[in-house]
């Protein structure tokens, strides 16, 4: 079992978000709360990120939002969370939320969150990030996405060894369960390694 205390989660910041997304993140946030598990997210003040964020707080668990200045500066960000930290770009952002992270859950999201997404798979790739990556494939939101690896591979633009940087999950239940249980990632053997 992994020893886990904090889990990023990547998701979207709209608001017409069908309801089957909003319940997985509200059972998420749920489940990481009432397991002390801190999640980390973009301290975004709308869509799912407020959502899981909320059910986490409701609880009894804690959140730490990641935001840039500038969308501090635009309104965007939520100042009830538990511990909101302030920085200077997108890219300290993303850095900042996986340093604090012992895993990452996706749940579905736009562009931002598929740019997350595929960039902590590359770090994971590079040995940059050996933590457990969930993709959480609500309503099989996912789908196209997880064709568009396994064609990746298939075709040697990436090895079949690489899908397994990630597991994925159908509820957030699952998901929670995969991060406690994904072997360690050895990035020089470009297998998992007992932990």
């Amino acid at each position: 079992m992994n020893s886990i205390s904090s889990v990023c989660v990547y998701c979207a910041s709209s608001r017409q978000i069908a309801p089957v997304y909003v319940d997985a993140a509200r059972e998420l946030g749920t489940l990481l709360g009432e397991r002390g598990i801190r999640l980390i997210n973009g301290a975004g003040s709308i869509g799912l990120m407020r959502v899981s964020a909320d059910a986490a707080m409701a609880a009894g668990g804690k959140v730490t939002g990641v935001i840039p200045q500038f969308m501090m500066d635009e309104g965007w960000g939520y100042d009830r969370l538990t511990e909101l930290r302030v920085v200077d770009s997108m890219h300290q952002r993303k850095q900042l939320m996986a340093d604090l992270s012992d895993a990452v859950i996706a749940l579905p999201g736009g562009i931002g969150t598929l740019e997350e997404l595929l960039e902590i798979i590359t770090w994971k790739q590079l040995g940059l990030y050996l933590k457990p990556i969930v993709i959480l494939n609500t309503d099989n939101y996912y789908q196209p996405l997880l064709a568009m690896l396994r064609q990746a591979a298939e075709q040697h633009f990436m090895r079949p060894t690489h899908a397994d940087l990630w597991q994925v999950a159908t509820t957030p239940q699952e998901a929670v369960g995969l991060i406690h249980t994904t072997p360690a990632w050895d990035p020089n053997l470009r297998k998992f390694a007992a932990i």
